[in-house]
């Protein structure tokens, strides 16, 4: 694996050395799209009220409405970040939940649609009530070393998404990835504006494994956010996961984690 500085000095060509304010393994200063200093650091210390790092997902095919209105309800009665549910049920959950974020899916689960489409999925997640998108990024492209595609898709997205107030985590499917490419994916993500890496979908390979999360959050600094998610199922996977970086945890086993 290389060396985080340099990928970060290779993949975007600096050529001044200034340091990086915020506290990542690079140690250099990206030029971020947006200074994210003023968001707080995003790193858990307190592992006895789980709920509040939660995303209570729900994002299987078979879904049907009462599921998700279950799902709402819980979510409010347990306290938990957010529903994570795919964008057809935005419009029954936004009836159900009272003090519960809704976050949605874009290119999801595959990440191989347009930029164009992303972008209208974002923006109809949006009109439709979500305040957190996730979307996934085009795992192609990354194999492939296609750096700029990736930042412009990722920058597209995070414009929109910064501007409406929304919270973009990327998901980048650690488990078909190098360590390298973990790496150059979190720098371009961070440079464009995503403000949480996510490991996985949950429907590949595997889910989030402890040695991407803290690879994930030694690349990113303390101010951007880390979700783990896929094959999360008790409160000791779940703290394992904070304890290494994550500050947001997806889980549909989250009322098992929490009680």
């Amino acid at each position: 694996m290389e060396n985080i500085r340099d990928l970060a000095i290779n993949i975007f060509n600096i050529i001044k050395y200034n340091k990086c304010r915020c506290e990542a393994a690079h140690e250099v200063c990206l030029g971020c799209y947006r200074c994210f200093l003023q968001r707080g650091k995003q790193i858990v210390e307190d592992y006895d009220n789980l709920n509040q790092y939660i995303d209570h997902t729900l994002l299987k095919n078979e879904t049907q409405t009462n599921d998700i209105i279950k799902l709402c309800q819980e979510a409010d009665e347990y306290g938990f970040k957010s529903v994570c549910i795919a964008p057809s049920f935005i419009s029954t959950a936004i009836k159900y939940v009272t003090s519960t974020t809704i976050c949605s899916v874009v290119g999801f689960p595959l990440g191989v649609n347009t930029s164009d489409v992303k972008y209208f999925e974002a923006s109809n997640c949006y009109e439709l009530g979500a305040r957190e998108i996730d979307m996934v990024v085009n795992i192609g492209y990354i194999k492939e070393g296609n750096n700029v595609a990736v930042f412009d898709e990722i920058s597209k997205i995070a414009k929109f998404c910064w501007k409406n107030h929304i919270i973009l985590k990327l998901i980048i499917e650690t488990c078909l990835l190098t360590p390298d490419e973990i790496i150059r994916t979190c720098l371009i993500a961070k440079k464009a504006g995503a403000h949480f890496i996510k490991t996985s979908t949950g429907l590949s390979l595997k889910g989030a494994e402890v040695e991407s999360v803290k690879l994930i959050r030694d690349t990113v600094g303390i101010y951007v956010g880390v979700k783990a998610s896929g094959g999360i199922k008790t409160k000791e996977d779940a703290i394992n996961m904070l304890k290494v970086g994550a500050n947001r945890i997806g889980t549909s086993s989250s009322i098992e984690i929490i009680l």
